[in-house]
């Protein structure tokens, strides 16, 4: 029988939510640029350019992830050395991180090539959409250098803690974004107008110096001081390599197989029609703009799993993961109700084109539905993240999108001619199969923690809500 008593994970809450709102805004700061682009180029460059956005988020965002996931393994190595006071080793493990994103930036570069030269012409895109979307990828291309740069010392700097900065720094890192695109696509000032291409390079300019003020502030904070009397530059140890890889890839594979879905999704709404691909864009891009919100919880939850983990404290490790599963599901619900609520208004806030936003409209009732799941999906992978938990949760993640997700969205969408809905309801059934999996493999993981060691009663006697 589930019981819940408030006061038995109140601290919980308090503690998770002080450090995951900082977290929560940072992360909005790489949907927030994706959004600020659209909404300018929806509203001053028009349907078809919206449409480009649109291609090329869904082919750039599925290599982008590689990347993220990547640096995402650095985050719980972290929170663990801290936990067990090992000061040291955190700053040998930033060394060594900094080296892994700067060759996989290189790596993914190259993957946007690809795409660029042999990919998107080939996709049954419309040719003006297709000729718009090409300068657009390549800015987006070039800026993963910088934003991986930032990410390193972003998920040093919240596996310690400190996660104000990172946020403040996104912040104003939009605020550029949102100004120089502007002037950009509209061609203000005596530029000329660049449409599509304008919010690419206001972009690359607003990670450039993102990068540049993350790393100004770890090297000259007292903060990390002690942490980093052993760091050198792009240091190689091929222990501590394999280490943060070893949790890296899986991570960037749970992404990418997440991510690629929706991916794969847009391209096949694309194939339908570019109205529909804008539709989709904009309906997806709220959803997005939630979904990184709830990610922030997520990485709260990983670095407080990897504290507790690292320290071997396993039963407030189980009371706080609980809880951030609490935080996510009222938060997502909250989500949903105002999505079904505006879902006729908030298109609006992309383009005024009637079609799309009708279509984008229905999409939204959708949107409203999969919240929930969505929220908790990515909650699971954070704790287990933190757990050091990561193959087995790719395999999940594979299994609910790939296997049961993309397949039901081709079959409901294309082959029994529901539409960009009947991908959606694919899509919705892949979040759901992952947010029920990982919430088991949790609940197995943990109660194997608690009872691996002799506890106090308080931690034995805990129930789940």
């Amino acid at each position: 029988m589930f019981t819940y008593s408030f006061t038995k994970y109140k601290s919980y809450y308090k503690d998770n939510l002080v450090l995951a709102m900082p977290i929560v805004l940072s992360q909005l700061g790489h949907t927030l640029v994706h959004m600020a682009d659209g909404m300018i180029v929806g509203h001053f460059a028009g349907t078809v350019q919206l449409a480009a956005v649109s291609l090329v988020n869904s082919l750039f965002m599925l290599i982008l992830v590689l990347g993220l996931g990547i640096s995402y393994g650095l985050t719980p190595l972290i929170a663990q050395a801290n936990g067990g006071d090992n000061k040291v080793e955190c700053g040998k493990l930033i060394s060594n991180s900094l080296l892994i994103n700067l060759i996989a930036s290189v790596i993914l570069y190259s993957l946007v090539l690809v795409v660029y030269y042999f990919v998107i012409d080939h996709l049954k895109q419309s040719p003006d959409v297709v000729m718009h979307a090409k300068p657009y990828l390549m800015f987006m291309g070039v800026s993963i250098f910088p934003l991986m740069i930032f990410q390193v010392f972003k998920q040093f700097t919240e596996g310690l803690g400190f996660t104000k900065q990172a946020m403040l720094i996104s912040i104003w890192g939009n605020l550029v974004n949102v100004i120089l695109g502007i002037i950009f696509v509209k061609g203000m000032f005596g530029i000329t107008p660049m449409g599509v291409s304008g919010v690419g390079l206001s972009t690359l300019i607003d990670r450039i110096l993102m990068a540049i003020a993350m790393g100004a502030y770890v090297f000259n904070s007292k903060n990390f001081k002690a942490y980093l009397t052993e760091f050198k530059l792009f240091s190689f140890d091929f222990g501590r390599i394999k280490k943060i890889t070893k949790l890296g890839a899986p991570v960037a594979l749970q992404y990418s197989f997440e991510i690629s879905a929706f991916s794969g999704a847009g391209i096949l709404i694309g194939s339908i029609g570019k109205v529909e691909q804008a539709a989709h864009f904009t309906a997806l891009s709220l959803a997005a703009f939630t979904y990184m919100l709830a990610t922030g919880i997520a990485n709260s939850a990983t670095i407080k799993t990897g504290n507790n983990f690292g320290s071997k404290n396993f039963g407030p490790l189980r009371f706080s993961a609980i809880a951030s599963y609490h935080i996510v599901i009222v938060f997502m619900s909250f989500t949903a109700l105002i999505f079904m609520l505006a879902n006729n208004y908030l298109p609006y806030i992309y383009t005024s084109d009637q079609t799309v936003i009708t279509i984008a409209a229905q999409l939204l009732i959708l949107a409203g539905f999969f919240q929930l799941f969505d929220g908790t999906q990515v909650v699971g992978l954070g704790v287990l993240r933190g757990l050091g938990d990561v193959n087995m949760p790719t395999f999940i993640t594979f299994l609910s999108y790939w296997v049961i997700g993309i397949p039901v969205g081709y079959i409901l969408g294309i082959e029994l001619k529901m539409g960009v809905e009947g991908i959606w309801y694919g899509l919705t059934f892949g979040l759901l199969t992952a947010s029920i999996l990982l919430f088991i493999r949790f609940q197995n993981r943990t109660k194997k923690l608690v009872a691996s060691v002799k506890t106090e009663p308080h931690q034995v006697t805990e129930q789940v809500s």
